[in-house]
């Protein structure tokens, strides 16, 4: 029998519906904000990935699914979404402000656990143009309030900021010398780490106790990031958004600059729980052969968002599930098809099947409601879950009656 390849998974129902309803209030949520859906290719030239992401991370020195085209040309599929967005944007003319939302597959050749998969969906946002630290408040503030609706249990939304071209220089050579005095007691990843990116070793866990005393970017910032992360904190302190100052938060890419955040759900294990995160990224229009254009983005990752949240295997699939008596059959499948205009989930069963089989057939549609249909311009409505009496509507009201009580 065939298989699907190792680190993937194919999402079928009931716990397809549990995808949908979070989609679905991914694009509520970045919609109120104000974010334009974005597509961009699952794959790109290596390049936008290696110069974009950073040569050192481990994204693109391990983690890359890379092959060459026809012509000989190198395409990566795409490990994350923000070096993609920003080269649409480039191509595009850089066109000033603007924000954009995406969702979709990222590859990343990881091994595979509960939460870290090698095909995984992650939805974002990027917020181009803006270099205020109003426009990081509010990716921050959007992530929060979808993963406070999609019932993230536990969750911290984790705060740093990571300094610039300014001043970043003089806490890396501190670093540094800091963690050459202790190379020996690093482990083989974090040593190789140390020249390329030193910061990369403040976020590695097998190093954790090792670098638990290390110098951290806050205490080098120069006065402009220290005063644009003041603004930060204030604006999320203004718009009741809680978070936690994490003095040695990074992120593993190497794009960031000044503010950086994650979002944390504690009721996981340590080493899979942070759900999504982001930053921003002043410089990377530039690495990527564009003007320089300020930007600030975040990215969520559902698989780890399904695996903390409380979720609901049975969760409502559909308003209502049509039954009709063998003689009423073509007015019942009529009357879906009207409740389908007006914007009601429903269905029913296809081909000429008996009232008692169609009602097994709903008993198992995680529907609201069961509507029953005869010849008489009154139907019956069941809650499916029970505990209540059956419930007399006017044929022509049915529509209206379900949208009230949806």
């Amino acid at each position: 029998m065939l298989r699907g390849p190792k680190g993937t998974d194919d999402i079928l129902p009931p716990e397809s519906r549990v995808w949908r309803s979070l989609l679905r209030l991914w694009e509520d949520w970045s919609e109120r904000f104000g974010y334009d859906l974005t597509l961009t290719p699952l794959f790109e030239f290596t390049e936008v990935f290696a110069r974009g992401v950073g040569e050192s991370t481990d994204v693109v020195q391990k983690q890359m699914y890379t092959f060459s085209d026809k012509k000989g040309r190198s395409l990566t599929l795409r490990p994350e979404g923000t070096a993609s967005i920003v080269r649409a944007y480039i191509q595009a003319g850089s066109p000033g402000e603007l924000k954009v939302s995406y969702s979709g597959a990222m590859f990343r050749y990881e091994q595979p656990q509960a939460g870290r998969r090698r095909q995984f969906y992650q939805v974002g946002v990027e917020y181009l143009g803006a270099d205020s630290a109003a426009s990081d408040a509010e990716v921050i503030e959007l992530g929060y309030r979808f993963l406070t609706e999609a019932r993230v249990p536990g969750l911290v939304v984790q705060l740093n900021s990571l300094g610039d071209a300014q001043c970043r220089p003089a806490y890396l050579e501190t670093l540094k010398a800091w963690l050459a005095e202790r190379q020996d007691q690093l482990c083989a990843d974090s040593q190789a780490a140390m020249e390329l990116n030193p910061m990369r070793v403040l976020d590695c866990k097998v190093c954790r106790d090792v670098v638990a005393d290390a110098p951290v970017p806050a205490d080098f910032l120069c006065d402009a990031c220290r005063g644009h992360y003041a603004q930060v904190r204030s604006y999320l302190r203004a718009r009741n958004v809680p978070f936690t100052e994490t003095p040695r938060l990074v992120r593993g890419l190497d794009y960031y600059t000044r503010t950086a955040f994650e979002y944390v759900a504690t009721s996981l294990d340590a080493a899979q729980n942070a759900v999504g995160g982001g930053g921003r990224y002043d410089g990377l229009a530039q690495v990527l052969g564009g003007p320089q254009t300020p930007g600030v983005g975040l990215a969520l990752g559902m698989d780890r968002i399904l695996l903390a949240r409380d979720s609901e295997a049975d969760e409502v699939a559909l308003d209502a599930f049509v039954v009709a008596q063998p003689v009423a059959r073509e007015r019942g499948l009529a009357l879906v098809s009207d409740l389908r205009v007006a914007r009601v989930r429903c269905d029913a069963t296809s081909g000429d099947r008996s009232f008692k089989a169609q009602m097994k057939v709903a008993q198992r549609s995680f529907a609201k409601y069961v509507v029953m249909v005869d010849e008489s311009n009154v139907v019956n409505i069941r809650l499916l879950s029970g505990g209540q009496d059956d419930i007399q509507v006017d044929f022509q009201e049915v529509a209206a009656w379900l949208i009230a009580h949806q």
